[in-house]
């Protein structure tokens, strides 16, 4: 019961990543208020859904669930949106879609939680960035990239402006990762998703894409006690296989 009595937030929360995150964090004994469009499938002691492209949404989530838990000790801004091709090919729709959940509902977050976490003596906040631009480029993903680099940035820039305060910010940059928006997009291109995910692993050295469970418990890690020197770092999670 690593997390006993830890109440946290996770964005994002009926993804893939995200109920992962959720199911390990109350195993481990935390509280858990859960944030996404509809989280009524979700077994959690909090359920505050929304849309996080509402600005007095994502303002206001962090002291929703501080009240709704009795406190907050971790949030995990775990929600993002995927948009392929190359600038030439991206709409100012698709710009303000993936600007606002990727990088504006992190900001508006972290800005209204790391004040309420200052009060209680800190906490951990665990953004997810990628390795597609949070630690290097990747082509074909230019919007993508440039969402996860600003979350990568910003992350570095928190965990030094807020480990005064014993607030320890760090972000988890997978690759990819077989959940729903990964299998959706091969079938919106006209793959099968099962064959192109066995496919897609073997360009992975460990032999396979990773399972949202492998993403999940290193984000667990960051936020943990094990995790207590770590703060601004962003940990690549990838099995082996580099941005290409």
């Amino acid at each position: 019961m690593e997390f006993e009595g830890k109440r946290a937030l996770v964005t994002g929360a009926a993804g893939g990543i995200g109920a992962s995150i959720v199911e390990r964090l109350r195993a481990a004994g935390a509280k858990v208020a859960v944030a996404d469009r509809d989280t009524s499938g979700i077994n959690a002691e909090a359920h505050l859904p929304g849309d996080l492209l509402d600005a007095t949404y994502a303002d206001t989530l962090p002291r929703a669930a501080q009240e709704a838990l009795g406190g907050l000790d971790i949030v995990i801004n775990n929600a993002g949106v995927i948009t392929r091709g190359a600038v030439t090919d991206t709409s100012d729709a698709g710009w303000d879609v993936s600007m606002g959940v990727n990088v504006e509902a992190p900001f508006r977050i972290c800005r209204a939680a790391i004040p309420l976490m200052a009060q209680t003596g800190g906490g951990a906040i665990d953004n997810t960035s990628s390795c597609w631009g949070g630690k290097a480029p990747g082509a074909n993903h230019a919007l993508y990239c440039v969402t996860k680099a600003a979350i990568a940035s910003m992350t570095q820039c928190m965990g030094m402006d807020h480990a005064h305060q014993g607030i320890r910010v760090n972000a988890v940059c997978p690759n990819e990762v077989n959940t729903p928006m990964l299998r959706s997009g091969f079938a919106k291109r006209g793959f099968d998703p099962d064959s192109a995910v066995a496919e897609l692993g073997k360009s992975v050295p460990l032999g396979r894409i990773a399972e949202p469970e492998d993403i999940a418990d290193v984000v667990l890690f960051l936020a943990s006690e094990a995790a207590r020197y770590m703060c601004g770092a962003l940990v690549e999670v990838n099995g082996g296989k580099p941005v290409s």
